[in-house]
């Protein structure tokens, strides 16, 4: 799910007139939880977050809590910490299917064909990603005044999210039938498709030696609008790799 939508849905839960659960318990939790809400940096929302665990030692906004604290070391770039972080929300929430996704992602994001623990995390990763996916789909709307057309595209979201996750547990096993087929999965589900996850299924394809279609794919994460320079400027070489491949085989 993309961050803005996911404090934007928190930031409506914060400051929402009729409070959906978890609520607040006073205007002084209510003060602490805005500071968390408007944090503008990892570091700044850490220090949020901790402010209102220790201070709110009952917070019913824990889990989550937590979960943000999880997903700011993981744009921080530390890992261990927010796998720590994302076990500890999940701890206090057996449903929160962020903290879920969180640690699928993590997990299968952070494993090499070389660890000598990999299986075990790719397990763990898998098992987390279909965790998220159960819960996903029976999970309550976290406001009540958000509209359900949009909470059902937020889910699609949601679910397309472990499918990448399963994608890149395919890819570490070099199980590419698998990858490809959860990288479709996760495009069709998603409600605005992820250009990089073009091009994780674009190359899936590759190794099945489908370079039409992964040229295709590339293709169009190249033209996609939402598309990051970086993630452009990788399909665009990954597009002569695939096309050059294509022409060996010619040969």
């Amino acid at each position: 799910m993309n961050r803005s939508v996911s404090l934007l849905i928190c930031g409506a839960i914060a400051i929402s007139a009729a409070y959906a659960q978890p609520k607040p318990k006073s205007q002084k939790e209510i003060v602490a939880l805005n500071a968390l809400f408007s944090a503008t940096t990892p570091d700044a929302q850490i220090a949020a977050a901790e402010n209102l665990l220790t201070t709110f030692a009952d917070t019913e906004f824990k889990s989550l809590a937590l979960y943000m604290e999880a997903d700011d070391y993981s744009r921080k770039g530390q890992f261990e910490k927010s796998i720590v972080f994302g076990e500890q929300a999940l701890a206090a929430d057996p449903q929160n299917y962020q903290a879920m996704l969180l640690l699928a992602r993590q997990y299968a994001g952070h494993t090499t064909e070389n660890d000598l623990d990999k299986e075990e995390k790719l397990t763990k990763a898998a098992k987390y990603a279909n965790d998220a996916i159960a819960a996903v789909a029976t999970a309550a709307k976290p406001n009540p005044g958000l509209a359900d057309d949009k909470w059902d595209a937020i889910k699609k979201d949601y679910t397309s999210q472990a499918h990448e996750a399963l994608g890149i547990i395919g890819d570490v096993r070099k199980k590419y039938d698998v990858s490809a087929t959860e990288y479709k999965t996760a495009l069709d589900g998603a409600q605005t498709p992820d250009p990089s996850v073009m091009v994780r299924y674009a190359i899936a394809e590759e190794h099945l030696g489908k370079f039409d279609d992964a040229i295709a794919m590339l293709d169009k994460a190249i033209a996609d609008p939402n598309s990051q320079p970086a993630v452009k400027n990788y399909a665009t070489t990954e597009k002569a790799r695939a096309t050059a491949l294509k022409n060996a085989t010619k040969k």
